[in-house]
């Protein structure tokens, strides 16, 4: 979901929980990209006040972001940009290497310790140390409301996932994914998947939450190991995409049940699938591993190679697509044949920052695909056009967050009450004070 250090003039990029805004940190400060349309890529926000942001994540379609500089790689600021307001900043003991952020928790990942907080008040619920050491930062939280979990290493020798509850704060399992050490992992939108890529990067592997039973085992590929970077769940979890320092980006396909519970069509295929899981469970490791290593469902050959990128998988305009930020500063996107996979087709591509109005117009013609393409492509699209992320909302309770006279040490909140209630997003902070009236108010 993020990738750092990616380039010249580009020093981060990340998708938001539901892949319809991406950011990116530059070496002048961050931008704000909605991803709702192939054809426009709209700047919602750009900030050019903090240097050398090297993570920079946004909470859903809210206002809320959260910044991290090189120039100060110990303190967190969170800002409402479109108040263009500082609600607060909080300072670690060491360097902050990520920052994940659903609609009730706030995880701060350090080399070795992760700190959880209240997304609405920023309370520090838990913090856990003396962690295996993860000098990537290496974590994932997913983003459901009542599977909220967050999943870190459990070792730096081996592949062991470590799967955290962060609503009742209670470690869930310990899954032994790899033989090698991690390089990424991700959650399903409903959290009841995990995906694992490790050092190697020859196979990747699906597990079960909160039971840690392994589902699926992709192969990547065995000519060579590779440096997986990003891996990503449609939101539907019908499919899993993998991308690496190499010029190829896999997609999978998961042959199982939506999470909507909808059922598919049966066929001969998914009858003889059914039968191979439920074997595998009686046979040896080595013979149910040979059963489930599929290859690849699709495929997107980028035009470059050995660049750090980051990838996601979503629904934009009613067709499922595939988005690859790169490490140059291009965002491409390519239509994805959900029936039958293969080689995927570049539909546009978009510059993430500098002047592009020239580049845009000479590479337009030659990217887009001819309408009645994707009107033909349409007619065999089933993925609904909303994802599940609202259902996974019922139930909130807006009740709970700070107590009066708590005072949160380093830690310096907005004077004032902040409320983030534009559009129907959630409001993250309802209020934030810490009877001082420190908070500084200077803009994003």
């Amino acid at each position: 979901m993020e990738t750092g250090d990616v380039g010249p003039g580009l020093c981060c990029a990340s998708f938001n929980q539901d892949s319809t805004s991406l950011a990116v940190g530059t070496k002048t400060g961050y931008r704000l990209f909605s991803v709702t349309s192939v054809d426009k890529l709209d700047c919602i926000h750009e900030s050019i006040e903090t240097p050398d942001v090297y993570i920079v994540e946004r909470l859903f379609s809210s206002s809320l972001v959260v910044v991290v500089s090189q120039s100060m790689p110990r303190r967190m600021n969170v800002y409402h940009f479109k108040k263009g307001t500082e609600i607060c900043n909080y300072s670690y003991s060491n360097n902050i290497l990520a920052v994940r952020l659903n609609r009730q928790s706030l995880v701060v990942c350090l080399e070795e310790s992760i700190y959880i907080h209240n997304i609405k008040d920023m309370k520090l619920l838990k913090t856990l140390l003396n962690t295996p050491s993860n000098p990537s930062g290496l974590c994932a939280l997913s983003i459901s409301h009542s599977n909220s979990f967050l999943a870190y290493p459990g070792s730096d020798t081996i592949g062991e996932i470590i799967v955290y509850d962060a609503n009742n704060l209670s470690t869930m399992t310990m899954i032994p994914a790899h033989d090698s050490p991690l390089a990424a992992i991700t959650f399903s939108a409903s959290g009841t998947k995990l995906a694992s890529a490790s050092e190697r990067g020859t196979v990747i592997r699906v597990f079960s939450i909160p039971e840690g039973l392994r589902l699926f085992e992709f192969r990547r590929g065995m000519k060579r190991y590779v440096n997986i970077s990003s891996l990503s769940f449609s939101p539907d979890a019908q499919f899993l995409c993998a991308s690496s320092n190499t010029e190829t980006v896999h997609i999978f396909k998961l042959e199982q049940h939506s999470p909507s519970g909808e059922e598919q069509a049966p066929s001969w295929s998914t009858y003889v699938g059914k039968m191979f899981t439920a074997a595998s469970s009686y046979l040896p490791a080595q013979v149910s591993g040979m059963m489930s290593q599929d290859r690849a469902f699709a495929t997107v050959r980028l035009q470059m190679a050995g660049q750090k990128n980051v990838c996601a998988l979503a629904t934009i305009q009613k067709l499922p697509r595939l988005l690859v930020a790169s490490s140059d500063g291009q965002l491409f996107i390519y239509n994805i044949d959900p029936q039958d996979g293969g080689e995927c087709t570049l539909v546009q591509k978009h510059r993430l920052f500098g002047s592009d109005k020239e580049w845009e117009e000479t590479e337009k013609s030659k990217l887009m695909e001819p309408p009645q393409a994707c009107q033909s492509y349409a007619a065999t699209v089933a993925i609904p056009s909303s994802g599940p992320v609202t259902a996974t909302l019922t139930g909130y309770s807006e009740d709970g967050g700070a107590k009066k006279g708590e005072v949160i040490p380093e830690h310096e909140f907005a004077a004032g009450p902040v409320c983030l209630d534009d559009e129907t997003e959630f409001p993250p902070i309802n209020w934030c004070r810490d009877g001082s009236g420190r908070g500084k108010g200077r803009r994003p």
